[in-house]
């Protein structure tokens, strides 16, 4: 596997499903930022349909509609639909994630932590989930919201400092004398 932090505002994204981990992936790309996204299911949740809003297409996806996504993530929907869908999305190059079946992922969804824009993850590459989210509730109560306004402080300073002229030697020290003098990892 490889870690990558993707930036997705430009992306289109397609939400397969409409049952709680559906939900669930659609309220974490939402959180990333995430402007171009569409939702497909047959037989729609109240929840999911609030949630998704005119987003919402009540129909499963076309190969047209796949080819248009760079992301896919599939969740709640019937195995065999799934293998269909997953088939077509690569033909089209488009990445595809299936909630709790490994071979029909090109890519796993770590264990998020969001601060602000401070972005923790863990993965086990799909080998333990539990693990994965133990992990995360202890980042989770290792830092805290406040590390969302330290990080905007650092990137102020850091900007401030790069107008000073500080070099890119210069700017990791001050970075770790600002964090050392704020005793934030203390």
């Amino acid at each position: 596997m490889l870690p990558i932090i993707l930036d997705t505002a430009e992306l289109t994204i397609a939400i397969v499903g409409s049952g709680p981990q559906a939900r669930r992936r659609l309220k974490m790309v939402d959180a990333a930022g995430a402007r171009f996204v569409r939702v497909f299911a047959e037989n729609v949740e109240a929840d999911m349909r609030d949630l998704a809003g005119d987003r919402l297409v009540e129909n499963w996806p076309s190969e047209q509609d796949l080819a248009a996504c760079h992301i896919v993530y599939m969740a709640n929907i019937d195995a065999a639909l799934q293998e269909s869908l997953t088939a077509l999305a690569r033909t089209n190059k488009t990445l595809v994630n299936v909630e709790d079946v490994k071979p029909l992922c090109d890519f796993h969804v770590p264990a998020i932590v969001r601060r602000g824009d401070l972005l923790l993850t863990v993965s086990t590459n799909g080998k333990s989930p539990g693990l994965a989210r133990r992990l995360k509730a202890n980042l989770e109560a290792q830092y805290s919201e406040a590390w969302a306004e330290r990080l905007d402080v650092l990137a102020q300073s850091r900007d401030r400092w790069r107008d000073e002229g500080a070099e890119f030697a210069e700017l990791i020290d001050r970075t770790n004398a600002l964090i050392d003098e704020q005793e934030w990892l203390s």
